[in-house]
């Protein structure tokens, strides 16, 4: 049995289109995010999904 954690799923819910801001209207994540996604490590990911409830309470704002 191997001890490796599961990668962080994307949060993308297949409404993908970049408003003004190069934010996702579907996931509130920024275009540079979406791209580095299957690079990242599952901290890095948790940072972004924590970035991304917080953009999604804000209305969509980068922050």
């Amino acid at each position: 049995m191997s001890t490796q954690e599961k990668p962080v799923a994307s949060p993308c819910v297949s409404l993908c289109a970049l408003d003004d801001g190069d934010l996702c209207v579907g996931c509130q994540r920024s275009a540079d995010e979406i791209r580095r996604w299957g690079l990242m490590s599952n901290a890095e990911r948790r940072e972004v999904l924590q970035r991304c409830d917080e953009r999604a309470r804000l209305g969509g704002q980068l922050m």
